[in-house]
């Protein structure tokens, strides 16, 4: 049994490596360094807002096309979409990641969900057809919270699916995260 689990848990990661050096050429390009290696290692995540791209978009120095802001978070779309509404919701304060957040920040994590749906029924997106979901470290490519709502799911390519599966070993839904959240009290 610990045998099947250990080769279940190589095939993961092996996996998840290869969704992340897909997202690589995807978003970056063929020259990219990006790597489960070097996004995990703490000294190198952007913590300074002058260098983290969702921050500069918080601040408006980074230009975007912003379908919501307020006091805490503002809403834009992804830069490369998985499917016609696929729409990040950002906390203006600088989180790294939904791992690094504790049970003090459920509250804010309803709130994240609350709002992407009602931004994706604003934009003519429909809650059911809907997935949402944090990238679980090291397997995220910006160091700053963000909350995908990607509809309708059925019209994800098959990279996509992958990159967005559903409480896998690099995507979380939120319930997901809230419960991992609860187990820090």
């Amino acid at each position: 049994m610990l045998a099947s689990i250990s080769l279940q848990s190589r095939w993961s990661v092996n996996l998840a490596a290869r969704l992340l050096h897909l997202t690589e050429k995807v978003y970056f390009g063929a020259g990219s360094k990006l790597s489960v290696s070097n996004m995990s290692a703490p000294a190198q995540q952007q913590t300074d807002r002058g260098k983290c791209v969702f921050c500069r978009i918080c601040d408006g120095v980074e230009p975007n096309n912003i379908l919501h802001q307020d006091d805490e978070f503002v809403v834009f779309p992804d830069i490369r979409p998985a499917a016609p509404h696929h729409y990040l919701i950002v906390p203006r304060h600088h989180y790294i990641d939904v791992k690094n957040l504790s049970a003090d920040h459920i509250p804010m994590v309803e709130k994240m969900v609350s709002l992407s749906k009602e931004v994706l029924t604003a934009q003519g997106g429909c809650e059911s057809t809907a997935r949402l979901g944090f990238h679980w470290p090291p397997f995220h490519t910006v160091s700053h919270l963000h909350l995908h709502i990607i509809a309708p799911e059925g019209e994800m390519g098959f990279i996509a699916r992958g990159m967005f599966k559903k409480d896998s070993f690099w995507f979380v839904s939120p319930e997901t995260a809230i419960q991992r959240l609860r187990q820090k009290m």
